[in-house]
């Protein structure tokens, strides 16, 4: 395959690779151990890209961990998305935002990099562009890609997948960091490179990552079509679904082509599924679940079955047949396709298959977990009648 070049200093959109090893991440306090493990045994470098952090108990573990690592001489760098921490400081306290902003000085001043990502036009910044690539690696050889934030959400509430891979994809994630403003050194990537290249490789999987910020003209995503080389592969592995497809998403409001590709699946008899969270999930606003709920009648006209999971599920999985698999940080929404860049690793291997499906059963179990049937829309109150009337046709823009 030809992967298709996402910028000039950027590695390719569409990377065939693999790992010598392979972890789900299922259970949130092995993530945590995990991550945190990598950042205390790191010795030469560690990169950590993330949406935003909070400045609760795990952001305050973790920023505490770094500044250690840094302070023994590690190489840290931290990539924080500007509008995803503009975002999350809106849970935060005052007080929590300064003392977050003191941290992260603090850190700076011990030698770290630490860049607050922000693309480079200014309606860009405007609308809400940024990345949600949530990507961990050291010089160990290990990397972490996840669908989580540095926070109390991720790790005691919402349902989050994470994977850790070994191999010749480790340097391939550490180089994609480039993509959302990472200055990531050449020394580094090589040095995983001749890790992986002492390991015995046999899980093949393929590495979609796109910025569509890099794509964009001075309107930024105003009037852009694309192409999004990443939602362009969404929609290639949902018309590739024969008998089913499983979708878990924070919340199911892709942006059209992807969701014209869903309903594809189900009027030619592919059972689907779609895994997202509740309007309980969300306390701060209801404008994501009201921005799902505008598709509700396509989706449950067209026989797709629909859950929502009252705890909050914001895991990526795309699961077809039960034989190939994607995950990563991409949300079945349009800031996904035009405004934010994602990454997702996908392969038919059964030891990456074989989770992913046992996850999805797994959900099905979960007593908060609701579904979704047209009575349950004829059953809506009035008022939230009128909000999905009023805000959703705004639903590109939430």
């Amino acid at each position: 395959m030809s992967p298709a070049a996402t910028a000039s200093n950027a590695p390719a959109a569409w990377v065939s690779t693999s790992a010598s090893a392979f972890a789900p991440l299922w259970e949130r306090q092995a993530e945590w151990a995990r991550r945190m493990t990598m950042v205390r045994e790191a010795q030469v470098f560690l990169y950590q890209s993330i949406f935003y952090i909070e400045f609760d108990a795990y952001g305050r573990e973790m920023l505490a961990a770094l500044l250690a690592a840094q302070r023994r001489g590690v190489r840290v760098q931290l990539i924080i998305d500007g509008f995803g921490q503009q975002l999350g400081g809106i849970l935060m306290s005052r007080t929590d935002r300064r003392a977050l902003s003191r941290a992260l000085g603090e850190l700076r001043h011990a030698g770290a990099v630490v860049t607050m990502y922000r693309p480079p036009r200014l309606l860009q910044r405007w609308l809400g562009g940024g990345h949600h690539v949530k990507i961990q690696v050291s010089e160990q050889g290990e990397a972490i890609l996840s669908s989580g934030n540095i926070t109390k959400s991720s790790f005691e509430g919402w349902n989050e997948y994470a994977v850790a891979v070994r191999g010749p994809v480790a340097p391939v994630l550490l180089e994609s960091c480039r993509v959302i403003g990472g200055e990531v050194s050449e020394a580094d990537v090589a040095h995983l490179r001749g890790q992986a290249a002492s390991e015995s490789a046999d899980l093949a999987l393929d590495y979609w990552i796109c910025n569509p910020n890099l794509h964009q003209g001075v309107w930024g995503a105003l009037g852009w079509r694309g192409p999004n080389a990443l939602t362009d592969r969404m929609i290639a592995m949902v018309d590739g679904a024969t008998r089913s497809l499983r979708v878990t998403s924070f919340y199911f409001k892709p942006t059209e082509p992807l969701m014209a590709a869903v309903l594809r699946a189900a009027a030619r008899g592919v059972r689907v599924e779609v895994f997202h969270s509740h309007l309980d999930a969300l306390p701060a606003t209801d404008l994501a679940w009201i921005a799902a709920a505008t598709g509700y009648g396509r989706l449950l006209d067209a026989g797709v079955r629909i859950y929502e999971n009252r705890h909050g599920e914001h895991s990526k999985i795309v699961l077809v047949d039960d034989e190939w698999v994607a995950c990563g940080s991409y949300n079945f929404e349009d800031a996904a396709h035009e405004r934010l860049a994602e990454a997702m690793l996908e392969s038919r291997d059964a030891r990456m298959v074989a989770p992913a499906r046992a996850i999805i059963e797994g959900l099905r179990r979960d007593p908060d977990l609701v579904a979704v049937t047209p009575d349950t829309v004829r059953q809506w109150p009035e008022a939230v009648r009128r909000r999905v009337r009023r805000y959703g046709r705004f639903k590109r823009w939430i």
